[in-house]
């Protein structure tokens, strides 16, 4: 099993989850995430330099079988139009064990 963890915008989120559930990866987290760093523009203000607020991004993370991973991230790639600035990010971690909340018995990983 592989966990997905992507940025982007948030505009994007619903498009994206159309497309994995059709794809049969139908279960999705979605954080709300604030990100500071590469907008690329210092403003001055009346002879200041201010730098640009923190951007309101979605985090989306996603638990796929290992089969499914290449094309889970092929998915994400195309639906979020990655932004070339490094905006967008895909990150892809191992998942060594799952355990259920409410049983708190394991799940196959």
């Amino acid at each position: 099993m592989k966990k997905i963890e992507a940025i982007l915008e948030p505009s994007e989120v619903e498009v994206m989850q159309r497309s994995l559930s059709a794809i049969g990866i139908p279960l999705i987290t979605v954080t709300e995430v604030k990100g500071f760093g590469g907008q690329g523009e210092t403003q001055v203000y009346r002879g200041v330099r201010c730098e640009p607020p923190y951007l309101t991004e979605a985090k989306v993370e996603v638990v796929v079988p290992d089969e499914m991973m290449e094309s889970a991230v092929a998915l994400i790639r195309e639906t979020a139009k990655m932004d070339p600035s490094g905006q967008s990010r895909i990150v892809v971690f191992p998942m060594e064990d799952i355990i259920g909340k409410r049983t708190g018995s394991g799940v196959a990983a």
